[in-house]
């Protein structure tokens, strides 16, 4: 689902439900942050966010979404 050696790594230790669920929090971080999936350094921000996602304890919501209402 990813290139290079990022990829590897989640074909090979991600579930497609896992795969699914970083879709969706990958969709906010774009939407929250405004970033530009061709904007190098937006692309750069959002392959560390998977790693973490993936694989160092998860990926943090944008401040606005830890607001208690």
């Amino acid at each position: 689902p990813y290139p290079g050696e990022l990829g590897k790594r989640i074909f090979e230790n991600v579930s497609k439900e896992a795969w699914q669920g970083w879709l969706q929090h990958q969709t906010m971080l774009l939407n929250e942050h405004r970033l530009s999936p061709v904007n190098p350094k937006d692309r750069k921000f959002l392959e560390e966010e998977m790693e973490k996602y993936f694989f160092s304890g998860g990926s943090a919501n944008p401040p606005e979404f830890n607001i208690k209402l």
